[in-house]
């Protein structure tokens, strides 16, 4: 470590800023920003406090983890998408609270409805044919039902 403690510095953290942004350029994924953070905020404090190699190093490591904890607040916020169709690759979970008439007769806790122009397997009390259901919830693929 002592061939390379003459390199640490304040401006050593500035340029491993510069590469970590260069970094986040080339492999965008909102991580290497926050590093690059921490190096530039550990350069300005060495430069402010002229700090020993071992103190820069520890700044460095407590800055890095502090940034990118604050950060995850951040980034999390933003995957979350508003849709105008939230339902679109879930249409069972459109169909709760519908009120439909069984297609066929539910025999043992399964059964089936009819649903615009699909057929979909419910599970439910024993009903005859036709008798009307209310669906109540989804367990996989399988409408959930109860007498209407």
């Amino acid at each position: 470590m002592d061939i390379f403690v003459p390199y640490v510095g304040g401006w050593f953290w500035w340029i491993v800023a510069i590469v970590l942004l260069i970094g986040e350029l080339f492999a965008p994924g909102v991580f290497l920003i926050w590093l690059a953070g921490a190096a530039a905020l550990t350069g300005l404090i060495d430069l402010v406090f002229g700090l020993d190699w071992r103190m820069e190093i520890a700044t460095f490591a407590a800055l890095s983890v502090i940034l990118v904890l604050a950060s995850w607040r951040y980034v999390m916020a933003g995957r979350k998408v508003e849709s105008d169709a939230p339902h679109l690759n879930r249409r069972h979970e459109a169909y709760v609270g519908r009120t439909v008439p069984l297609a066929d007769a539910i025999v043992n806790g399964s059964g089936k409805v009819r649903i615009e122009d699909a057929l979909w397997e419910v599970n439910g009390p024993d009903l005859p044919s036709g008798a009307l259901v209310k669906i109540t919830g989804v367990d996989d693929a399988r409408l959930k039902v109860v007498k209407a």
